[in-house]
Protein backbone atom coordinates (compact mmCIF):
# COMPACT_ATOMS: atom_id res chain seq x y z
CA UNK A 1 0.00 0.00 0.00
CA UNK A 2 1.26 3.79 -0.77
CA UNK A 3 1.92 6.05 1.87
CA UNK A 4 -0.84 7.61 3.35
CA UNK A 5 -2.44 10.74 3.09
CA UNK A 6 -3.35 13.20 5.92
CA UNK A 7 -6.92 14.99 5.26
CA UNK A 8 -7.66 18.08 7.30
CA UNK A 9 -11.08 19.14 6.56
CA UNK A 10 -11.62 23.11 8.21
CA UNK A 11 -14.09 25.60 8.13
CA UNK A 12 -11.09 27.95 8.59
CA UNK A 13 -13.11 30.84 9.61
CA UNK A 14 -10.71 32.39 9.72
CA UNK A 15 -7.82 30.48 9.60
CA UNK A 16 -5.67 31.00 12.90
CA UNK A 17 -2.10 29.91 14.14
CA UNK A 18 -3.39 26.87 15.39
CA UNK A 19 -4.53 25.48 11.70
CA UNK A 20 -1.08 26.66 10.83
CA UNK A 21 0.73 24.51 13.80
CA UNK A 22 -1.14 21.63 12.57
CA UNK A 23 -0.71 21.75 9.39
CA UNK A 24 2.90 21.97 10.04
CA UNK A 25 2.55 19.00 12.43
CA UNK A 26 0.77 16.77 9.98
CA UNK A 27 3.71 17.27 7.35
CA UNK A 28 5.96 15.89 10.27
CA UNK A 29 4.01 12.79 10.62
CA UNK A 30 3.05 12.25 7.18
CA UNK A 31 4.48 12.54 3.97
CA UNK A 32 1.58 13.87 1.98
CA UNK A 33 -1.50 16.78 3.55
CA UNK A 34 -4.26 17.52 1.77
CA UNK A 35 -6.69 20.34 3.56
CA UNK A 36 -9.59 22.10 2.29
CA UNK A 37 -12.79 25.00 3.48
CA UNK A 38 -15.60 23.07 4.22
CA UNK A 39 -19.06 23.73 5.75
CA UNK A 40 -19.71 22.62 8.77
CA UNK A 41 -23.24 21.84 9.25
CA UNK A 42 -23.08 22.24 13.30
CA UNK A 43 -21.53 25.79 12.57
CA UNK A 44 -22.51 29.39 11.31
CA UNK A 45 -20.06 30.89 9.09
CA UNK A 46 -18.71 34.26 8.89
CA UNK A 47 -17.85 34.01 5.18
CA UNK A 48 -18.41 32.37 2.40
CA UNK A 49 -17.11 29.05 1.59
CA UNK A 50 -15.12 30.56 -1.67
CA UNK A 51 -13.56 33.14 0.22
CA UNK A 52 -12.67 30.54 3.22
CA UNK A 53 -10.56 28.70 0.93
CA UNK A 54 -8.66 31.83 -0.37
CA UNK A 55 -7.93 32.17 3.36
CA UNK A 56 -7.01 28.92 3.69
CA UNK A 57 -4.61 29.12 0.32
CA UNK A 58 -2.97 31.64 1.87
CA UNK A 59 -1.76 30.03 4.48
CA UNK A 60 -0.52 26.78 2.56
CA UNK A 61 1.12 29.50 0.99
CA UNK A 62 2.51 30.79 3.57
CA UNK A 63 3.75 27.24 4.80
CA UNK A 64 5.37 26.56 1.44
CA UNK A 65 5.72 23.01 1.34
CA UNK A 66 5.21 21.06 -1.85
CA UNK A 67 3.77 18.12 0.25
CA UNK A 68 0.95 20.50 1.63
CA UNK A 69 -1.95 21.20 -0.90
CA UNK A 70 -4.99 22.58 -0.64
CA UNK A 71 -7.58 19.94 -2.09
CA UNK A 72 -11.27 21.94 -2.36
CA UNK A 73 -12.95 19.46 -3.88
CA UNK A 74 -12.78 17.78 -0.87
CA UNK A 75 -15.48 20.05 0.50
CA UNK A 76 -18.70 18.30 1.63
CA UNK A 77 -20.62 19.04 4.94
CA UNK A 78 -20.43 15.31 5.29
CA UNK A 79 -17.18 13.25 5.83
CA UNK A 80 -18.46 10.44 4.12
CA UNK A 81 -18.31 12.11 0.59
CA UNK A 82 -15.17 13.76 1.55
CA UNK A 83 -13.70 10.18 1.82
CA UNK A 84 -15.63 9.45 -1.32
CA UNK A 85 -13.83 11.68 -2.82
CA UNK A 86 -10.99 11.42 -1.34
CA UNK A 87 -10.71 7.38 -2.68
CA UNK A 88 -11.47 8.35 -6.06
CA UNK A 89 -8.57 11.03 -5.88
CA UNK A 90 -6.14 8.39 -4.04
CA UNK A 91 -6.85 4.94 -5.03
CA UNK A 92 -4.81 2.64 -3.03
CA UNK A 93 -3.46 4.79 -0.45
CA UNK A 94 -4.73 4.82 2.81
CA UNK A 95 -6.69 7.79 4.44
CA UNK A 96 -5.88 9.64 7.54
CA UNK A 97 -8.51 11.80 8.83
CA UNK A 98 -7.39 14.32 10.94
CA UNK A 99 -10.20 16.33 13.67
CA UNK A 100 -9.11 18.08 16.67
CA UNK A 101 -9.43 16.90 19.97
CA UNK A 102 -12.62 19.42 20.68
CA UNK A 103 -14.61 17.16 17.67
CA UNK A 104 -13.73 13.83 19.32
CA UNK A 105 -16.72 13.59 21.18
CA UNK A 106 -19.28 14.98 17.84
CA UNK A 107 -17.99 11.99 15.64
CA UNK A 108 -20.92 9.55 17.00
CA UNK A 109 -23.46 11.85 16.29
CA UNK A 110 -22.08 12.89 12.52
CA UNK A 111 -23.55 11.46 9.72
CA UNK A 112 -22.83 7.79 8.59
CA UNK A 113 -20.10 7.71 11.27
CA UNK A 114 -20.01 4.23 11.76
CA UNK A 115 -19.85 3.64 7.67
CA UNK A 116 -16.75 6.25 7.38
CA UNK A 117 -14.97 5.27 10.33
CA UNK A 118 -13.77 1.89 8.48
CA UNK A 119 -12.91 3.68 5.57
CA UNK A 120 -9.84 5.79 7.08
CA UNK A 121 -7.82 5.81 10.32
CA UNK A 122 -9.15 8.83 12.41
CA UNK A 123 -6.03 10.79 13.66
CA UNK A 124 -7.10 13.25 16.81
CA UNK A 125 -4.88 16.20 17.04
CA UNK A 126 -4.86 17.25 20.96
CA UNK A 127 -6.07 21.32 21.26
CA UNK A 128 -5.10 22.97 24.02
CA UNK A 129 -7.66 23.95 26.04
CA UNK A 130 -9.83 20.70 25.01
CA UNK A 131 -8.74 18.01 26.31
CA UNK A 132 -9.67 14.76 24.88
CA UNK A 133 -12.17 12.69 26.78
CA UNK A 134 -12.05 9.28 27.48
CA UNK A 135 -16.01 8.22 27.19
CA UNK A 136 -15.43 9.68 23.44
CA UNK A 137 -12.51 7.64 22.95
CA UNK A 138 -14.51 4.89 23.92
CA UNK A 139 -17.31 5.79 21.98
CA UNK A 140 -15.58 6.18 18.62
CA UNK A 141 -13.79 2.63 19.04
CA UNK A 142 -17.71 1.44 19.27
CA UNK A 143 -18.04 2.96 15.79
CA UNK A 144 -15.10 0.61 14.55
CA UNK A 145 -12.85 3.68 14.65
CA UNK A 146 -9.09 2.95 13.82
CA UNK A 147 -7.61 5.81 16.03
CA UNK A 148 -4.50 7.63 16.55
CA UNK A 149 -3.72 10.02 18.78
CA UNK A 150 -1.38 12.47 17.63
CA UNK A 151 1.68 13.53 19.32
CA UNK A 152 1.36 17.28 18.60
CA UNK A 153 1.02 21.19 20.75
CA UNK A 154 -1.47 22.79 18.37
CA UNK A 155 -1.96 26.35 20.56
CA UNK A 156 -5.77 27.07 22.00
CA UNK A 157 -6.39 29.23 19.00
CA UNK A 158 -10.27 29.48 17.42
CA UNK A 159 -11.92 30.57 14.65
CA UNK A 160 -14.91 31.55 16.87
CA UNK A 161 -13.06 33.33 19.11
CA UNK A 162 -10.90 35.07 16.81
CA UNK A 163 -14.05 36.25 15.35
CA UNK A 164 -15.57 37.59 18.47
CA UNK A 165 -12.80 39.53 20.03
CA UNK A 166 -10.08 39.57 16.59
CA UNK A 167 -6.40 39.18 18.42
CA UNK A 168 -3.64 39.49 15.86
CA UNK A 169 -1.13 37.37 17.11
CA UNK A 170 -3.67 34.58 16.22
CA UNK A 171 -3.70 35.20 12.69
CA UNK A 172 -0.91 34.24 10.10
CA UNK A 173 0.82 36.96 8.30
CA UNK A 174 -0.60 35.43 4.71
CA UNK A 175 -4.15 35.39 6.05
CA UNK A 176 -4.10 39.27 6.93
CA UNK A 177 -4.46 40.58 3.47
CA UNK A 178 -7.66 39.14 2.45
CA UNK A 179 -9.03 39.10 6.19
CA UNK A 180 -8.92 43.09 5.31
CA UNK A 181 -9.37 43.38 1.61
CA UNK A 182 -13.02 42.07 2.19
CA UNK A 183 -13.37 44.05 5.18
CA UNK A 184 -14.06 39.98 7.64
CA UNK A 185 -15.00 39.84 10.56
CA UNK A 186 -14.77 43.26 11.57
CA UNK A 187 -11.18 43.66 11.06
CA UNK A 188 -9.48 46.75 10.18
CA UNK A 189 -6.29 48.22 9.77
CA UNK A 190 -6.49 50.22 12.78
CA UNK A 191 -7.56 46.64 14.79
CA UNK A 192 -4.48 45.00 13.71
Amino acid sequence: MADPIALLGTSADPPTCGHQALLQGLLGLYGDVATWASDNPMKQHGAPLGLRAQLLQALVNEIGDPRLRLQQDLSSPFTVSTLERAQALWPGRALIFVVGSDLAAQIPRWRQADQWLSQCRLAIAPRQGWPLQPNALKALRSLGAQLDLLDLTVPASASSQLRQAPEPAQVPAAVWPLLLEHNLYGLTPSRC
